[in-house]
C-alpha cells in the first residue's frame, strides 16, 4: 500500500486521541535531540511541518514565532490543547505540506520531526519546505530511514504493507529525498532502535540575510 492523503486523514483521526499516550514518549528522546541540534533562538521564525499532536511545541524555547502545519485536523485539535504550555508564540496551519504554503525565504528554521516517512510524497515535502527558508537557514530532521546502501528485502517489503496502513513507510532512504534539493548536510546521527531512527542537521547554502 502507498502512502496517501486520504488514508492518512483516516488513520491519524483514529491516532488523534492515543498518539501521545500510545507511542508519545518513545519518541521523545529523538525529539528532544533534534531540538537541540536545532538551536533555536529568541527572534526566530520556526516552520515546525507535520505538528501532529504539538510534542515539539513543548520543547521549543521562548521568544520564537512557530508556523504548524499538519493535514489532520484532529491532530491539529490535540496540538491546540498545548498552546497554553508553550513558551513560543505559535500559528497552527491545516494544509498538505507537499505544497508550499508560506512566502519562501522567510523562515531561519524549519523542523521535520517524524513526517518524511508519514507523508505521501516526502521528497516534495522536504523540497517545498526548504524553499520556505532563508538563505543560510537550517533544517533538523528526526525520523527512521533506510540507510542510503541498504537493500530492501523483500522482509522488509512485507512488513511495510502493514505499517502504512498504520501510517508510517519503513522503507524510503533519506537520499532519495533529498536528490533534488539544494542542502548542506551538517551532521547525520543514530537515534532511536539501533539507528533506523537517525537525526539529521541540514542547512541551505547562501549567507543568512
Amino acid at each position: 500500500m502507498k502512502m496517501n492523503n486520504r488514508w492518512n486523514r483516516i488513520i491519524y483521526r483514529l491516532w488523534a486521541p492515543v498518539y501521545d499516550a500510545a507511542v508519545g514518549g518513545f519518541f521523545m528522546a529523538g525529539r528532544k535531540r533534534a531540538m537541540a541540534l536545532a538551536g533555536l533562538r529568541p527572534g526566530e521564525r520556526v516552520l515546525l511541518v507535520g505538528v501532529g499532536t504539538g510534542a515539539d511545541l513543548l520543547l521549543m524555547p521562548a521568544g520564537v514565532s512557530a508556523v504548524c502545519v499538519d493535514l489532520s485536523p484532529e491532530m491539529l485539535a490535540q496540538a491546540q490543547k498545548k498552546l497554553s504550555a508553550s513558551s513560543s508564540k505559535v500559528i497552527l496551519m491545516q494544509g498538505d505540506a507537499q505544497k508550499l504554503l508560506v512566502e519562501p525565504d522567510s523562515f531561519d528554521v524549519a523542523i521535520f520531526n517524524l513526517i518524511l516517512s508519514v507523508i505521501p510524497d516526502g521528497a516534495a515535502c522536504l523540497r517545498e519546505n526548504f524553499r520556505a527558508l532563508k538563505p543560510g537557514g537550517r533544517a533538523v530532521v528526526f525520523d527512521k530511514f533506510l540507510p542510503n546502501e541498504g537493500r530492501l528485502t523483500m522482509g522488509r517489503r512485507v512488513v511495510n504493507w502493514g505499517s502504512t496502513l498504520l501510517g508510517t513507510d519503513i522503507t524510503r532512504r533519506f537520499g532519495d529525498l533529498c536528490h533534488e534539493v539544494n542542502l548542506e548536510v551538517i551532521s547525520n546521527e543514530p537515534s532511536l532502535m539501533g539507528g533506523m531512527y537517525r537525526v539529521i542537521l541540514l542547512r541551505k547554502p547562501g549567507d543568512r540575510v
